[in-house]
């Protein structure tokens, strides 16, 4: 069972946190990875594309010319999908790009994720976050202090108005529940920063 140091704001450890071998040292399948990020991003999707068939086309209501005698190829519509200005043949229509993902294979996929994050050294875990005020400026320094880099995924789950005012103006930085922790997430983001709680309830939710 592997361990992690655990740091105050001012990078200086206070402590540490034993990790799950199921949750931080679990298998790496990518293909795996694959579906539940495919999975998270087709849930986002509208689906309102919508095209033009023949019968909606406006005009083409009369035969061009007639259909024999003219040395032209038959036609029967000025609207027909191989004109200019006709109709679209086999185009998109709304529709819901969901499809069921396994719940199993939605946490072994986290599983993965976190190994892998685990793994690059990307996770790193605070005492907790008490913010002396919500300015971003403020809270600026304090990552520079942990030495995390860009993109940033901060886990947190007790409610910290200063910790949610002060992160939302950072164009890279994210801050989630662990109940709302994505596979997208850990994989776009560089680093994770965890409070202690947090990691604890992800590491308790995810044991098989």
């Amino acid at each position: 069972m592997a361990k992690l140091q655990v740091v105050n704001l001012n990078n200086k450890v206070v402590g540490e946190i034993a990790l799950h071998d199921t949750v931080f040292a679990a298998e790496v399948n990518k293909s795996l990875l694959y579906l539940a990020v495919k999975h998270y991003r087709d849930s986002l999707r509208q689906g309102t594309h919508s095209t033009k068939t023949r019968a909606m086309v406006r005009g083409g209501g009369s035969k061009p010319w007639r259909q024999k005698g003219t040395g032209r190829a038959r036609v029967g519509s000025a609207r027909n999908p191989i004109w200019r200005h006709g109709g679209v043949a086999h185009g998109p229509k709304p529709r819901s790009y969901k499809f069921h993902f396994p719940r199993k294979m939605l946490l072994g996929a986290l599983r993965s994720a976190l190994t892998d994050k685990y793994n690059s050294e990307g996770v790193r875990v605070v005492d907790e976050f008490v913010l002396p005020n919500h300015k971003t400026k403020d809270f600026n320094k304090i990552l520079q202090k942990l030495e995390v880099k860009k993109r940033l995924l901060i886990v947190n789950n007790e409610d910290n108005n200063n910790l949610i005012r002060a992160s939302r103006n950072l164009a890279e930085v994210k801050l989630v529940s662990s109940q709302k922790v994505t596979v997208y997430d850990l994989l776009k983001h560089q680093n994770i920063l965890f409070s202690k709680s947090a990691i604890e309830k992800l590491q308790e939710g995810l044991q098989p």
